[in-house]
């Protein structure tokens, strides 16, 4: 059986999953494009955006690459 996560791991997931949601915004981007540009459904976006799931480390510097922003930016 696992341990519960820490009270702080989701809070960071949602701000992890704000980050993007601006970043791809201000890129002028919608979750089917940004999809399209790193090769993952519009529905996993989502899900990222919306702390559903969290991305993986390639998953985030795909996006951060796609957005034209530092990986930092996502996960400050």
């Amino acid at each position: 059986m696992h341990d519960p996560l820490p009270d702080w791991v989701p809070r960071r997931r949602h701000q992890i999953g704000l980050q993007i949601r601006n970043a791809r915004r201000t890129a002028g981007l919608s979750q089917m494009t940004l999809g399209e540009r790193i090769g993952r459904d519009h529905k996993t976006i989502s899900r990222w955006e919306n702390a559903l799931t969290a991305p993986d480390l390639t998953d985030l510097l795909l996006v951060a690459d796609a957005l034209g922003v530092p990986l930092a930016d996502l996960v400050r």
